[in-house]
């Protein structure tokens, strides 16, 4: 606390940024944390919890009242609210109703309007502040108005001023620097048809996925994109900064996925739920291991024969498994960027495929001549040799053929694809390795 105490004393608060004090605040014990939070004035109460990780969230609620919480959230913008205030409800609804009832009137419809929203979708993560004009409206009018607003703290963060005709259907986006080189006297119609090819609009629906939004944003390299509706009316924006919030999450919820954890519980405190959310995929994992062993036991006798082919069995699995989930991370990066659609699916698949043909004969060349040598025995190194080939030609289809199939299921790609890859290249090693020492041998 006494960290943060000397910080504030020696910077104006309305020059620090919510992450700075964000960070500092989680380097504190829970007792210092609660004092320290007093100290942040309450309007910025609400940018700080949004960027404090989700277990802080009860403490912060703890350490206020409604009223004090309704003034943080009425200085965020309309979409933090709706997650600050969802977010809230989730720790104790009852405050939850006690600081929605002292918001203002337009802070609750918009609130209530983005909640409508299913998750996943672009409307829930938009926000309705936007900076509209009208395409009959001068430019000395749009920018004497911008002006105003500006001067009242209306708006915040604006880049792009949004043209709209009577029925408020979206016609134009024109950065704030167009309006300079305007001519003043004429309309906003008058100056855009003169320049028609420079306001090409890029926009996404309320109801369309937010990977959708998220790869135009990378495409076209977008600061703000406008929402509307299947009528194009305009409904409101997504920035940049929620994008790259938005791919933020996805990154690590890929990376969970492929570890087969879940994000939300592991930022929770429960160690029995997160300790029962990675047990269902060890449970998974503990059946492929016994599917696994089950191929073991058809060739009991060859093992008992060969005593080496258990000291060289594991190097088999092993080679396949680190190779197939080399294929499997790339595939599933792949879909999240957008980078593989259905037209070059297959051109992906023979390229991890041909990769694995590639690694793998070098390796079982490799492999072969260090058992052969290892025991002696020729013919084992052949063994080794066809087996590792076999299992890193099947790890590279796998690895690629698995998440592209959960992708046109429509599930995450990422969900599942370790588990049943882990259990290709178990079999498929374990199967093959002594199956062909059963053979060459025997």
């Amino acid at each position: 606390m006494d960290d943060l105490a000397t910080y504030l004393d020696k910077h104006k608060i309305k020059d620090l940024h919510p992450s700075e004090i964000s960070k500092l605040l989680k380097d504190l014990d829970k007792t210092s944390f609660n004092a320290a939070i007093q100290m942040i004035p309450k309007g910025m109460i609400g940018e700080v919890a949004l960027q404090l990780p989700n277990r802080y969230f009860s403490d912060i609620v703890d350490s206020f009242t409604a009223q004090e919480l309704a003034i943080a959230v009425n200085e965020l913008e309309s979409d933090d609210q709706t997650d600050f205030m969802q977010d809230l409800e989730a720790v104790n609804d009852k405050v939850a109703q006690a600081v929605f009832s002292q918001l203002n009137e337009n802070t609750q419809e918009d609130i209530l309007y983005l909640k409508k929203y299913k998750a996943g979708k672009a409307g829930a993560y938009m926000q309705t502040e936007v900076y509209t004009a009208d395409l009959d409206q001068s430019v000395h009018d749009v920018i004497r108005d911008f002006a105003d607003l500006r001067q009242v703290n209306q708006l915040k963060n604006i880049r792009y001023l949004f043209v709209t005709d009577k029925d408020k259907k979206l016609h134009y986006g024109i950065g704030l620097e167009h309006l300079l080189v305007f001519d003043f006297q004429k309309t906003l119609r008058e100056n855009i048809e003169a320049h028609a090819k420079e306001f090409r609009q890029i926009t996404s629906y309320d109801n369309e996925k937010i990977e959708n939004v998220v790869q135009k944003f990378r495409e076209y390299d977008l600061d703000t994109m406008p929402i509307i509706n299947e009528n194009g009316i305009l409904l409101g924006r997504i920035t940049s900064d929620d994008i790259y919030d938005i791919m933020n999450v996805q990154a690590t919820d890929q990376m969970y996925h492929l570890a087969g954890v879940d994000d939300d519980t592991e930022e929770a405190e429960d160690i029995i739920k997160s300790g029962i959310s990675r047990a269902v995929w060890l449970s998974f994992n503990l059946l492929t291991a016994i599917a696994a062993s089950l191929v073991i036991g058809l060739f009991e006798e060859t093992l008992q024969s060969f005593v080496a082919l258990a000291i060289l069995m594991p190097i088999v699995a092993s080679m396949g498994g680190n190779a197939g989930t080399q294929s499997l991370t790339v595939v599933v990066r792949q879909l999240t960027l957008g980078n593989i659609t259905k037209s070059n699916a297959l051109r992906t698949i023979k390229k991890e495929v041909s990769i694995s043909v590639v690694n793998g004969i070098l390796f079982a060349i490799i492999m072969g001549l260090i058992a052969s040598v290892w025991f002696d025995k020729a013919m084992l190194g052949v063994v080794i040799a066809l087996s590792m080939l076999i299992n890193l030609l099947s790890a590279g289809f796998f690895g690629s053929v698995v998440p592209l199939m959960l992708k046109k299921l429509n599930l995450d790609p990422a969900i599942g694809s370790t588990v049943i890859l882990t259990t290709v290249t178990d079999v498929v090693g374990f199967f093959s390795f002594l199956g062909l020492a059963t053979i060459i041998l025997l």
